[in-house]
């Protein structure tokens, strides 16, 4: 095995949550012909990691291979003076930095999304009114044999939290267009930013959004008036900051975690008869 390929790599490391068990192949490719090898070579079940917000590796693992972007794919291209070349492992933060220096359209939002471009795009992530796939004009995917493929929008589904694939694909990069320039500022991030960080609890150990809004509510206003701020089970509690974070302040196990989910949905049912689905993806086996 190359030294980017590491076996029984605890996952808890390169998560957010900081909770969850080991992956059997950790793999960080070095480029797409790294990538494109690495698949055509093995046959075993591949699991996609980009920045590790938004999702849940339960104790037991991850049977098979994880591909992280972390440290790949991992760069930003200008490609005219409204659109740019971006690789699924950037950072949505990085993209919104790039769009100020650049003078890009409306692109501060993704300052507050979390994690990787990859990760925006399989999810349709967004904040403040706009979502990632606004965006997008065209798009770089790698099939599991190891193909790469150019797309279009017009082939996904797309929808809120919610992204339908026309084939089995990881994302590799995305053609983005901000047509409306100079809209994107520094004191836009900072302001973002600043908002955010008075209402959610960005410095401690937690996934992001862990609900879906559901049609006409917010899924943190119903968790708060179910009076679940700051319950806890083991080392996880629902954040007093805002009710639809949960926060890993005690070494909680992601089977903590996922117990807390389950209790929230539970309790939510029982007083609004609505039933929150998670936006947060759990992955893995359980710890027997």
């Amino acid at each position: 095995m190359g030294n980017n390929v590491v076996l029984n790599e605890s996952l808890s490391r390169h998560t957010s949550w900081k909770a969850g068990g080991p992956a059997d192949i950790f793999f960080t490719p070095k480029d797409r012909n790294d990538l494109s090898d690495f698949l055509k070579s093995n046959d075993c079940t591949i699991t996609w990691l980009g920045n590790g917000t938004n999702i849940l590796v339960r104790d037991g693992g991850v049977r098979g291979a994880v591909i992280s972007t972390r440290r790949s794919f991992n760069k930003i291209e200008l490609l005219d003076p409204s659109n740019c070349k971006v690789e699924a492992g950037v950072s949505c933060f990085e993209l919104a930095m790039y769009a100020t220096k650049n003078n890009f359209g409306p692109a501060a939002f993704f300052s507050g999304i979390p994690g990787s471009i990859g990760g925006a795009l399989t999810m349709n992530a967004g904040c403040f009114g706009k979502e990632t796939w606004e965006f997008v004009k065209s798009l770089e995917v790698i099939d599991r044999d190891g193909v790469i493929h150019h797309l279009d929008p017009k082939e996904f589904s797309i929808s809120y939290r919610s992204v339908s694939f026309p084939f089995p694909l990881w994302f590799l990069s995305c053609e983005m267009s901000f047509p409306d320039r100079g809209t994107t500022k520094v004191e836009d991030l900072k302001s973002m930013r600043d908002s955010r960080l008075e209402r959610q609890p960005l410095t401690e150990n937690t996934c992001g959004s862990v609900f879906k809004n559901p049609i006409g509510n917010h899924a943190g206003d119903l968790i708060e008036r179910s009076g679940l701020k700051g319950f806890r089970i083991g080392g996880c509690a629902v954040s007093e900051k805002h009710a639809n974070f949960i926060v890993n302040d005690k070494k909680a196990t992601a089977r903590d975690i996922e117990r807390l989910i389950n209790h929230i949905q539970n309790v939510v049912k029982d007083h609004f008869g609505i039933e929150l689905d998670t936006e947060v993806r759990i992955i893995g086996e359980y710890d027997e």
